[in-house]
């Protein structure tokens, strides 16, 4: 058995599909002007499975990524619904094993997302996810402009 693995160089304002199914579909865009080596994938592509969702990235960042943290805005039908912090990389003692990724690197990583045991009502999502290799905000490492559109509720 043998894996394929590949990048593709996106450019900004394209999307790329994560999944779609009958009852979701997710794609993202990047929100800043530069391409990047990135791929992320999501499974099972449902809110209706109560499972936990599974994550892969592969990604070649652009700086070192001693300090990161990532910030969260999520937006429901228009409304603002969400805006969450974390601390991934500190620069000392650090759990995760995207710290210490060095510029140039190819950063690949798979986790959970426990986000799919929430019943998510019908509609459309607009997520920012920025990637900040400081605390004031100012340097942006990566960000992506994610859709989620929620095609039934949960019964």
């Amino acid at each position: 058995m043998f894996g394929l693995l590949f990048f593709v160089l996106f450019a900004p304002g394209v999307s790329e599909f994560i999944c779609t199914s009958s009852d979701l579909e997710m794609s993202y865009t990047f929100c800043d002007s530069t391409a990047h080596a990135f791929m992320f994938n999501l499974t099972p592509c449902s809110t209706m499975n109560k499972s936990v969702w599974k994550a892969a990235l592969t990604w070649i960042p652009r700086s070192d990524i001693h300090f990161l943290k990532i910030v969260f805005h999520v937006w429901y039908d228009g409304a603002k619904a969400l805006l969450w912090k974390e601390l991934v990389c500190s620069g000392a003692d650090d759990e995760y094993s995207v710290c210490g990724t060095l510029k140039g690197e190819t950063l690949v990583a798979a986790f959970d997302i426990k986000g799919s045991r929430i019943n998510f009502p019908k509609g459309n999502y607009s997520i920012i996810v920025q990637g900040f290799s400081d605390d004031s905000d100012n340097n942006m490492l990566i960000c992506l402009n994610f859709t989620m559109i929620v095609k039934q509720d949960a019964f």
